[in-house]
């Protein structure tokens, strides 16, 4: 494997290229509004310029507060034009969460969405390295900072600054959820987002000429590295939604032309299950690519023959610090239940608790490390100490657990700590949820444990149904007994009208366990319910 440089990149250089080779091709579809690639390289210049005129140095951080928009996108590339590293934060993040990410970065400018600004404003007190605050829409009239508006930071210069980073040098900084701790900013590199967008374009087969269709909020490396920055390698078009609206999608796929989208979590099966309408069965075949997680088989089924998508599915396995270890090229004819095979980008091997490789076949933990420069995070930012304590024996613990099967083909199993023992057995949460999501009624759905009165766990499944259904804890129950080993059918059902969630919407299942058997709970040993343990 060659460590030599020639495939390194930086994502302002992308940009440059592609408004160089293709000026007037169509970049950006933002709701109808829609923008050159010639376009957005003078918007960003404009900006970048701005920027450096109110102090913003090579190597800063700007925290950006933005839904989706022509302007979120900008900002990402001018702040890397003006050699600076973009923030850009949960647009749900209020009081202390948003408090802390934006001192943690050490940003002395925020760039906000005028309905966001009062609460950076709430928190200014906790900002002391915050100077200038610059909205987008209609100004506080009472501010403890600097404030404008948007429109004064882009300077009538449109020209190129000129400078150009290092494609280790960091393009962006991803928080990450923080479920039992201050949420850590994971430290990407120009490279690394490039080689992920790289990625993106071998795993879905995506054409220049297809219009990739997203509504992923752009302060997620998913629709940064594998929306905008993918689209701007092929020369492409990305129609971006400001929110998934399941009652407007497929008016939308057909006014933006999209022959793929790119979805995350609930949207997937909720789009697999709705109603026929005109603009659905007008635009049959016409969305080749449906690129997401997670997809189980039925959900991927119904995307083929309702919808006519040929390839179908989620791309591979990785998470924020490192993307993606593991790739798949979709395929009309996956391997059931895999993620992939190893590529070029890592090594990877699957250990026990003492970093001792397993042989094919047996679940442990996924450790990896890169086979080329600046291809997963560069580290937490200012948190030496959290970075080495993942770094263990000179390998990056995931702390996902996952196996290899004989022909190399890859398997993922559960979060290590959600990973459930019951009765001598192994159960997978991730494999259990898959399950019960493919019931028609189900929404959403989280497997966790509830400490048993004998050993080990027993079983919950806390879940929200779909709006109208009449189903019952223990209707649900026995669906599932066909459909999961014996020691697996959960003892325990609670439906609720949603789930506990963090800032970022992972489901908070150390809340669930905690909570245990509620008086709401339903309970197998106490119900009609029985089956044959076979």
């Amino acid at each position: 494997m060659s460590w030599g440089l020639g495939s390194q990149d930086t994502t302002i250089a992308v940009i440059r290229r592609a408004a160089d080779a293709a000026p007037d091709a169509l970049f950006l579809d933002l709701d109808g509004i829609r923008t050159t690639y010639a376009g957005i390289l003078a918007q960003t210049m404009r900006m970048a310029n701005g920027l450096r005129s109110h102090g913003v140095q090579p190597g800063d951080t700007v925290v950006t507060l933005l839904d989706n928009s022509l302007d979120a996108v900008v900002a990402w590339f001018a702040i890397n034009a003006a050699g600076a590293v973009a923030v850009p934060v949960n647009t749900a993040y209020k009081g202390e969460f948003l408090r802390h990410q934006i001192a943690d970065s050490g940003a002395s400018l925020v760039v906000a969405e005028s309905d966001y600004a009062s609460r950076v404003l709430a928190v200014a007190a906790g900002l002391p390295e915050v100077a200038h605050l610059f909205c987008r829409g209609a100004v506080p009239p009472l501010s403890t900072l600097r404030t404008a508006g948007l429109d004064t930071l882009f300077s009538d210069d449109d020209r190129d600054p000129g400078l150009v980073p290092d494609p280790s040098d960091l393009t962006l900084l991803i928080y990450t959820a923080g479920t039992t701790g201050p949420s850590k900013g994971c430290m990407i590199s120009h490279n690394y987002a490039c080689n992920l967008a790289r990625q993106s374009n071998a795993m879905s087969g995506r054409r220049p000429d297809e219009t990739l269709w997203t509504p992923l909020p752009l302060f997620h490396l998913n629709a940064t590295a594998t929306g905008v920055l993918p689209t701007a390698l092929l020369g492409g078009t990305i129609a971006i939604a400001q929110r998934f609206s399941l009652s407007g999608f497929w008016d939308d796929v057909e006014r933006s032309g999209a022959g793929m989208v790119s979805l995350l979590g609930a949207p997937i099966s909720l789009v697999a299950r709705m109603p026929e309408t005109p603009a659905m069965l007008r635009c049959r075949g016409q969305v080749r690519i449906a690129y997401g997680a997670p997809f189980p088989a039925e959900v991927a089924t119904a995307w083929r023959d309702r919808f006519g998508a040929r390839l179908v599915g989620a791309p591979g396995y990785g998470l924020s610090e490192a993307s993606m270890i593991v790739t798949a090229p979709l395929s009309a004819t996956p391997v059931p239940g895999a993620s992939g095979r190893r590529g070029d980008d890592f090594d990877v091997r699957i250990v026990d608790d003492r970093d001792r490789e397993l042989p094919a076949g047996e679940v442990g933990e996924i450790v990896c490390r890169p086979s080329r420069p600046h291809v997963m995070f560069e580290g937490y930012w200012r948190r030496p100490e959290a970075t080495a304590a993942l770094l263990r024996n000179l390998w990056f613990h995931t702390g996902d657990l996952g196996r290899f099967d004989a022909d190399g083909n890859f398997f993922f199993v559960d979060r290590k700590k959600d990973y459930l023992r019951r009765r001598g057995e192994n159960i997978s949460s991730f494999e259990m949820e898959t399950a019960f999501l493919a019931h028609p009624d189900v929404h959403e759905v989280a497997v966790h444990a509830v400490p048993s009165d004998l050993t080990e766990d027993d079983v919950k499944v806390t879940a929200t149904l779909v709006p109208g259904s009449t189903l019952t804890e223990e209707q649900l129950c026995a669906w599932s007994v066909d459909r999961l080993p014996y020691f697996a059918v959960p003892r325990y059902v609670e439906f609720r009208d949603e789930l506990p969630r963090n800032p970022v919407g992972r489901i908070l299942k150390y809340r669930l366990r905690d909570e245990g058997a509620t008086p709401t709970t339903w309970d197998r040993e106490s119900s009609d319910l029985r089956f044959v343990k076979r």
